[in-house]
């Protein structure tokens, strides 16, 4: 399902000069990977490229090229001929819309360019900008990046490869979840002509874990509770838990797969803390979705990975909320494919 054609895209970056790129905030490893291999492949075309967050990137994704150089929005300065958003299936995804200063950050940025462009894989995209490569059938931005790649006439480097193979490993689920298809694994195999260190790549994503964040998924597996006779779990993190573990926001990432790789379990949830407000993960094994739920918070997503922020209510509030509304989701979507076996 390409929503428009890629090639318009790629021809805009062609004729710019400057470019910014601009992740999400709340970074993954499909975001950083996008903004981080399409700035080396527009740098070997000889564009000058700035990447920009409203938030750090995460520690485990600092080992990408060019990880270190990602600066904050209100450090854009001066004119570019294009911000290509990356992996945001909406533009508001950049900041926090509802703190005001954010929200001007973002205001400011868009009036140094001159051409909105875009690449995401979210089949919810609503076609903001200029120029759209988007494709809701991908299983991550990064595959789309590796397209272009090739319509600018970029050969693959290492440094590229681990950055794509970063976006499209941590999107899929180390490749369990139900969005991984043929086409990211062709791009995976493509990439083996690089010699990159997949098995190395994969155990930093997947295998390494710091202590603080260990401490905090025995926090996280402490509230487990069970709904649906099973089929569906909850799990909470306090602010508390985060400020008495020394954990960071980055270390929560994963935790919501825990919930989810229970036999037996078809959906779960992840509520925590932030300072954006109360944050809501939520996953699926196919064919079970749980996007639905998701959007009717407010949030959106994948059918099986997917999430939502609630404001101006507790931690357990949400938490009870979405567990009661994923149990109803589990329970109609099980007798609908009762009926159809």
């Amino acid at each position: 399902m390409i929503r428009e054609d890629l090639r318009t895209v790629a021809e805009e970056l062609k004729k710019a000069r400057r470019v910014a790129i601009a992740a999400h905030l709340n970074p993954d490893g499909d975001c950083i990977g996008s903004a981080l291999a399409m700035r080396l492949i527009l740098q070997k075309l000889g564009k000058e490229v700035e990447v920009f967050d409203r938030d750090k990137v995460p520690e485990m994704f600092m080992f990408l090229e060019g990880a270190d150089t990602v600066r904050p929005l209100s450090e854009a300065s001066g004119r570019y001929d294009a911000l290509l958003c990356v992996d945001c299936a909406e533009l508001e995804r950049i900041v926090n819309v509802h703190d005001h200063l954010q929200k001007v950050d973002l205001d400011r940025l868009l009036g140094l360019c001159d051409r909105l462009l875009q690449i995401d894989h979210h089949a919810t995209n609503p076609l903001y900008g200029d120029a759209h490569a988007v494709d809701g059938n991908a299983s991550a931005a990064c595959v789309l990046v590796y397209d272009i790649m090739g319509m600018l006439g970029v050969d693959v480097d290492v440094k590229i490869a681990e950055c794509i193979y970063t976006g499209v490993s941590t999107d899929t689920g180390n490749f369990l979840q139900g969005n991984t298809n043929e086409g990211a694994m062709s791009v995976v195999a493509a990439l083996q002509c690089t010699g990159f260190d997949q098995p190395e790549i994969g155990r930093r994503l997947f295998a390494e874990r710091k202590p603080e964040q260990v401490a905090l998924i025995t926090r996280a597996l402490n509230t487990l509770r069970y709904g649906a006779d099973g089929h569906v779990t909850c799990m909470t993190i306090s602010r508390r838990d985060m400020e008495e573990t020394g954990a960071m926001e980055e270390h929560t990432d994963t935790i919501v797969n825990f919930g989810r790789d229970i036999c037996d379990v078809k959906m779960n949830l992840l509520a925590r803390e932030s300072s954006d407000g109360i944050k809501v993960s939520l996953r699926a094994i196919a064919p079970y979705a749980v996007r639905d739920v998701a959007v009717s918070f407010g949030g959106g997503g994948h059918e099986q990975a997917c999430g939502c922020t609630v404001r101006d209510r507790s931690l357990q509030e949400v938490a009870d909320m979405v567990f009661e509304a994923l149990q109803r989701a589990y329970e109609r979507q099980a007798a609908e494919f009762e009926k159809k076996a």
